[in-house]
């Protein structure tokens, strides 16, 4: 029998592209063609209709092999709305998946239906990262699943060279909850966030701030709404994924690709205040995502995190200092991946407290422990490597002992200095061994 993740994953694979198959029908029936325009060297498809009043074309999307397939097989497309109700009910109930309070799945469905998605308007906060047990076939923690936001973001340059047009956001929203209303602003007549009374529930558009900051909401034509300009935001939405949110019979939206959301929430996790809510929850939903994804996706987690590190010191600096806010193991294992060292962490050292060495026999090493931002560092030194530069003069618990330290002083140098710069083979410890020491010695001499 398939271990559970995998027959979890089949599911939610099976759903999405069920999901995505009705959503294209229902967003272009079948008396209509397609027709495509090559904008700046890049092919647009677009679905033409037309009637007494002339003709009209919907804006489907940038060609992919996905959207081509989709086309040649949307006439074959039928109504399995029950099947992927069955799918819904099976992956909540049985895996225990993550699934929004019943009024934010329906004002999502409204906002699907009426075409935001297919406009590349993408899911982002914490119900974009609801999606992601399923997506990577995991459990995430569940404290960090709760929220009555429902944040929405599009690139304004999107919203302005598609002449496509969704209904009104707040007619939209109105007819999932007649209680919905604007929210003013300090702009007089832009609109950004709209909140229902009656469920307590807000929902809010952003686009990314490029340029100089400013509060100033940005006009998204397409959505017909404006939304809050936000740094970092570009990087959040680039490329995201198509996933599914377990409501009714599953509804296909876009989401940030769960490596940008992990990095993004670093990031912007030192720009909240400190000791907020908001900013531990930015942590924990990070912390959680970089452990699965250093295992299921460690080259694509490390290529998005140093696109991040590299953009330069407005974003190195925010992320540094939120990798020293997350779990040792974690944090040791995302450096791994992004080929990085500890010594990009700022405020990190390694320190001693004269605790006593031990031999350990299996591994033929003499182990002494230091301490990083207060956690224990197991650090070792091979029999070999005392034997070579240390004066271990035989195989010999004792006298591995007696050479550590004679030369204690030396050897917690070399390692402090392995454990801060040399790329990470384990988490939480450091091995010195022979080859280690020539290069470690040329390394401490110039530090």
């Amino acid at each position: 029998m398939p271990p559970p993740a995998l027959v979890m994953q089949t599911t939610y694979a099976e759903l999405l592209e069920r999901c995505a198959a009705a959503s294209f029908h229902d967003q272009f029936p079948n008396d209509g063609s397609f027709t495509k325009k090559t904008v700046k060297g890049r092919i647009y498809w677009y679905f033409q209709t037309s009637s007494e009043q002339g003709r009209t074309q919907k804006y489907v999307g940038p060609e992919t092999p996905e959207l081509l397939a989709q086309i040649a097989h949307h006439k074959e497309a039928r109504d399995d709305e029950r099947e992927r109700r069955a799918l819904v009910s099976a992956l909540v109930r049985s895996f225990r998946l993550p699934r929004p309070k019943p009024e934010i799945g329906n004002a999502i469905e409204a906002l699907a239906k009426a075409g935001a998605f297919r406009l590349r308007a993408v899911l982002v906060g914490t119900i974009a990262y609801q999606t992601y047990p399923a997506m990577l076939g995991v459990s995430l923690p569940n404290p960090t699943m709760q929220t009555v936001d429902i944040d929405i973001a599009q690139f304004d340059d999107t919203s302005i060279t598609v002449t496509d047009r969704t209904r009104s956001v707040l007619e939209i929203l109105q007819e999932t909850d007649e209680t919905f209303r604007p929210v003013p602003s300090l702009h007089k007549g832009r609109v950004t966030r709209y909140v229902a009374p009656k469920s307590g529930l807000r929902v809010e558009f952003l686009t990314p701030n490029v340029g100089r900051e400013t509060d100033l909401p940005k006009s998204l034509p397409t959505l017909q709404t404006d939304a809050q300009p936000l740094r970092f935001l570009k990087f959040l939405i680039d490329e995201p994924d198509p996933a599914v949110i377990l409501h009714g019979p599953g509804i296909l939206v876009l989401v940030p690709s769960p490596q940008r959301y992990a990095v993004h929430k670093l990031i912007i996790s030192r720009r909240r205040q400190a000791g907020s809510i908001k900013r531990d929850k930015d942590i924990l939903q990070a912390e959680a995502l970089l452990d699965i994804l250093s295992k299921k996706r460690p080259y694509e987690l490390g290529e998005i995190w140093n696109e991040a590190f590299d953009t330069g010191p407005k974003w190195r600096k925010p992320l540094a200092e939120a990798m020293t806010k997350i779990d040792v193991t974690v944090r040791d294992i995302t450096l791994k991946v992004a080929n990085k060292t500890r010594s990009i962490l700022p405020g990190i050292d390694l320190v001693f407290h004269n605790e006593p060495p031990s031999h350990n026999f299996t591994r033929d090493v003499v182990t002494f422990a230091g301490k990083s931002f207060g956690d224990v560092v197991q650090c070792e030194i091979s029999h070999e490597a005392l034997a070579d530069y240390f004066g271990a003069t035989a195989i010999n618990p004792a006298i591995n002992i007696e050479a550590f330290l004679k030369n204690r002083s030396a050897i917690e140098q070399l390692a402090r200095t392995k454990y801060l710069s040399f790329p990470i083979e384990e988490p939480g410890r450091v091995l010195i061994k022979t080859m280690d020491i020539p290069k470690l010695r040329k390394l401490g001499q110039q530090s």
